[in-house]
């Protein structure tokens, strides 16, 4: 996502010829939406994305176990 986020700037940054991006040939802006994709391509075959949609499902669980579990105490206000 940050490949893509950093494509994204350098193809404005490019087009309003801004700084030194403005000098630089577009193959190189290619080269990084390339790169994204690249990225992309990987994480998808090898499962990294996958792993880490688990992760997250697994941590929010996990807080809403321990959200319910303090909830539970007697006594225990909020």
């Amino acid at each position: 996502m940050y490949l893509l986020g950093l494509a994204i700037l350098l193809s404005l940054l490019k087009l309003a010829e801004i700084g030194p991006v403005a000098s630089w040939s577009w193959w190189y802006i290619i080269g990084v939406y390339a790169s994204a994709a690249v990225w992309w391509a990987w994480a998808d075959a090898s499962g990294y994305t996958k792993r880490k949609a688990v992760e997250r499902m697994d941590q929010r669980k996990q807080q809403r176990i321990q959200r319910q579990k303090e909830a539970m105490q007697p006594g225990k206000k909020r």
